[in-house]
This record gives structure tokens, C-alpha cells and sequence, in this order.
């Protein structure tokens, strides 16, 4: 199973990593003979002739049967590993919980979450993006020059006017852009011109 998981998290394709396990184990038996087939001939000498004879009857008998399994197996599952089948529906359950997890996290963020921002805000723009419903907002976005920090516009797609400039006395900003405290047009050096998504 942990071999499976770390597969798919590769990207490798489902049928794809079913093979590799089902060569690995037929290997890991394939392994197990030739081990057992180089102790032909290692029978304790203070045994006497008799059990050396036994002992490499044994040796032989032992690794035909694992020659035997690995071939069988091989053929008998067309290829595929004995996990498939098993990863299948742990990777179906784990998916369904997964599924389940998100539409009460998603509950939750519209029920909870996003009445308590407050339009044009970084938080409202956070939690929307979140929920994959940004794309209506504007793509204007700008540097502060103290922090190095890039700040989002807030506002709808469309809302830029340049000749609608900000009253700054009343805190208005008119058709310029807005995140929180800052108001800034297109024309800055360190600004990224408003387009519709």
C-alpha cells in the first residue's frame, strides 16, 4: 500500500504502478530462489553423505516450488499485483472522506467565514479566492514600497476610472484602486495595470 501511495504521488499512472508491484513481487520470490539455490552443496560436512544428499534434495525441491510460485502468480494475475483489487477501495474510501471533509469545510467558510468580512477587504478577497469565486474581482496589484509586500486590488472587475481620481480627504477612492489603507492608480512604476478575469 505504501508502495502504491508513493507511486501515485509521482504521478505514476494506476495500471502502470499494478505492473511494477506485480514484477516486484514475482522479483521478491525470484530474489528468495536464488538465495536458496546457493545452498546446494552447504550441508554441515559433520552430517555425513547421507543428510548432504537430503539437504541438496531439499536445496532443489525448495527452489523449484519458488521458481513455480513466481511463475504462477505471474500468470495467474495477468500481470497484476496482489494489492490492486485493495488499493482500489482504500484510495475510493479515502477520496469519499476527502469529499465529505470538504464540503463541511466549505459549509462552513460560506456560513461562518464570509459574512464576517467586510467588502473591498483582503480578508473578503482571501476567503473568496478560497472558495474559487475571485474571478470577479479586479487584477490590479502594486508593491509598498516599504515592506516589498504585493497588495491585491479589492474591488470588482471593471471598476477602474483614471480620470476618477481619490478624494484622499474623505477616504473615497473613487475609480482608483483599494486594498485596505492603499489607493493607487495604473500609472505607477511598480503597478500591474487592472484587467477583467
Amino acid at each position: 500500500m505504501k508502495l502504491f501511495a508513493l507511486l501515485a504521488a509521482q504521478g505514476v499512472p494506476a495500471s502502470e504502478a499494478d505492473d511494477l508491484v506485480a514484477a516486484l513481487e514475482a522479483g521478491a520470490v525470484a530474489g528468495a530462489q536464488s538465495e536458496v539455490v546457493e545452498l546446494d552443496g552447504m550441508a554441515p560436512a559433520s552430517q555425513g553423505p547421507l543428510f548432504a544428499d537430503g539437504w541438496d534434495e531439499g536445496v532443489t525441491a525448495v527452489s523449484e516450488a519458488l521458481v513455480g510460485i513466481a511463475d504462477r502468480e505471474w500468470a495467474r494475475r495477468g500481470g497484476r499485483s496482489a494489492g490492486a483489487a485493495e488499493l482500489a477501495v482504500h484510495v475510493a474510501d479515502v477520496r469519499q472522506r476527502e469529499r465529505a471533509d470538504l464540503v463541511r469545510l466549505e459549509r462552513f467558510v460560506r456560513g461562518a467565514v464570509l459574512p464576517r468580512t467586510r467588502p473591498n477587504t483582503t480578508q473578503r478577497r482571501r476567503v473568496l479566492e478560497a472558495l474559487g469565486e475571485a474571478g470577479g474581482l479586479c487584477t490590479a496589484r502594486t508593491v509598498e514600497l516599504s515592506s516589498g509586500d504585493v497588495i491585491l486590488c479589492t474591488r470588482e472587475a471593471g471598476h477602474y476610472e483614471p480620470d476618477d481620481k481619490p478624494s484622499f480627504r474623505d477616504g473615497k477612492p473613487g475609480g482608483w484602486h483599494l486594498a485596505g489603507a492603499s489607493i493607487w492608480s495604473d500609472a505607477g512604476a511598480a503597478c500591474h495595470p487592472h484587467a477583467a478575469v
